[in-house]
């Protein structure tokens, strides 16, 4: 079974495997993922993957945002380690550009980071480089499975004023 099959299939316990999308082109990063889509890219929910004591870590946040290692060192009480290219399937599961937070290996844990609250809906992958899930933010919390909502990220909506959908 492919990651991105065990996702769907993982989503249908929820009613939400109609939700993904599979692209005719890649969107293994934000920017492919938004042109492929037609939105722009903070709607894409990217999800980072981070070395924590010894496990991954996934953090969900918006297209816009980068990760400031001084808010992750106080909400982690570690420094960012990102998972190395080599190491993300290995320790998630997926594939590096199809790393989601559904389904992903046992004892990963998934954090949504408040970049992504001034949407009502978002992209994330669903388990491959050309995969995407429309989902609601409640969705999204509930499906994931999500640990809690972090502050680690900077650089997103600064430029201006709470937007919703494209």
């Amino acid at each position: 079974m492919t990651a991105a099959q065990k996702v769907a299939q993982y989503l249908a316990g929820f009613q939400l495997a109609e939700r993904i999308t599979t692209l005719k082109q890649s969107s293994s990063t934000v920017e492919l993922a938004a042109q492929a889509l037609g939105c722009r890219p903070a709607l894409i929910a990217k999800t980072l993957s981070f070395e924590l004591g010894g496990r991954a870590i996934l953090i969900v946040a918006a297209g816009d945002a980068k990760v400031d290692n001084k808010k992750y060192k106080s909400v982690f009480g570690a420094k960012p380690k990102m998972l190395g290219f080599e190491e993300v399937e290995a320790m998630t599961g997926f594939a590096p550009g199809g790393v989601c937070p559904f389904a992903a290996k046992e004892g990963v844990k998934v954090y949504l980071d408040v970049s992504l609250k001034r949407f009502e809906t978002v992209y994330p992958a669903g388990g491959s480089g050309n995969t995407a899930v429309k989902l609601s933010l409640p969705e999204l919390e509930t499906a994931s499975r999500a640990e809690k909502w972090v502050d680690v990220c900077k650089g997103w909506g600064e430029a201006s004023a709470p937007a919703q959908n494209v």
